[in-house]
């Protein structure tokens, strides 16, 4: 993945050594999110949120000292963000749309987001609708390489793909639905929205990919989209669970199994084409 060349100057808040303790407003869109990512991340959301509602006080701002590697991460993730910009910007001015472009917020263990409660770094990289907003502690990328088998810059590159994903979901009014429907549905049937919904954002990371060469300063190569599919197989339920507790239980899956979501990268990759990315009417969810 050739990146260092490409252009930087998104909208990137870099918060590392900012401690805001805050209490975490658990209903609505931001308890959702908690929820999803917790279980996303493999871990016990009841744990989760007992912490969130613990972590008070006022915000310090402590000296930060950042690493090498940080500040490499920072650059690529500058990158990375501003290509997504230039990819969704000129396909929404093909439909007669604007496209509002999303901030990336760099944050070290904890930070407060414009809407969605306390984010921690056990929560993953997320996206907030309300602020609209990614949220990424850069120390996510060792946990991709470590924990998840997530080899390769472009599997960083992918994540950052796929929150943004989230944030088109938001402008088109994906999100709003979804969450509305929360309320109407059991647990069990929600997750399987929820199940469309991310699968959506990976088909969208996969349109990115698609228009990469084309339409921005980044060149990727084969290699570079097989690692896509790597981390995006490497983050699916099934493995995360086998992984956490030795065995999976599909009902309780929110993000899709290891091969959907590869599959879904993939053919937003092959086609390039938004409107092929319907998941909540496709047969292959069926």
């Amino acid at each position: 993945m050739k990146w260092q060349g490409g252009r930087r100057g998104g909208n990137i808040e870099d918060r590392r050594g900012m401690s805001t303790g805050g209490k975490v407003a658990l209903g609505g869109i931001g308890g959702i999110i908690v929820l999803v990512i917790s279980l996303f991340m493999g871990g016990d959301p009841t744990q989760l949120l007992e912490q969130m509602q613990q972590a008070g006080g006022t915000g310090t701002v402590q000296e930060y000292q950042s690493t090498p590697e940080e500040d490499r991460l920072l650059d690529f993730a500058d990158v990375v963000l501003v290509s997504t910009d230039d990819v969704w910007t000129a396909l929404f001015k093909q439909s007669g749309q604007t496209y509002p472009k999303p901030s990336l917020v760099v944050y070290t263990q904890g930070t407060e987001t414009g809407g969605c409660g306390y984010g921690q770094s056990a929560f993953g990289p997320f996206y907030c609708p309300v602020d609209q907003k990614v949220y990424l502690d850069l120390g996510f990328n060792r946990e991709l390489s470590q924990r998840f088998g997530a080899k390769g810059e472009f599997a960083l590159a992918y994540v950052i793909a796929h929150e943004v994903g989230h944030h088109i979901q938001q402008v088109l009014g994906v999100l709003q639905k979804t969450n509305a429907m929360r309320s109407e549905l059991s647990e069990r049937e929600y997750n399987k929205i929820s199940v469309m919904t991310e699968l959506q954002a990976d088909f969208y990371a996969g349109v990115w990919a698609h228009y990469v060469n084309k339409m921005t300063d980044i060149e990727l190569t084969y290699d570079d989209i097989m690692d896509g599919m790597r981390a995006a197989a490497a983050v699916g339920d099934d493995h995360i669970q086998e992984q956490a507790q030795g065995h999976a239980n599909p009902e309780s899956f929110t993000h899709g199994t290891s091969e959907q979501r590869a599959y879904w990268f993939k053919k937003g990759y092959e086609t390039g084409d938004i409107g092929a990315g319907d998941t909540f009417n496709s047969q292959d969810l069926q």
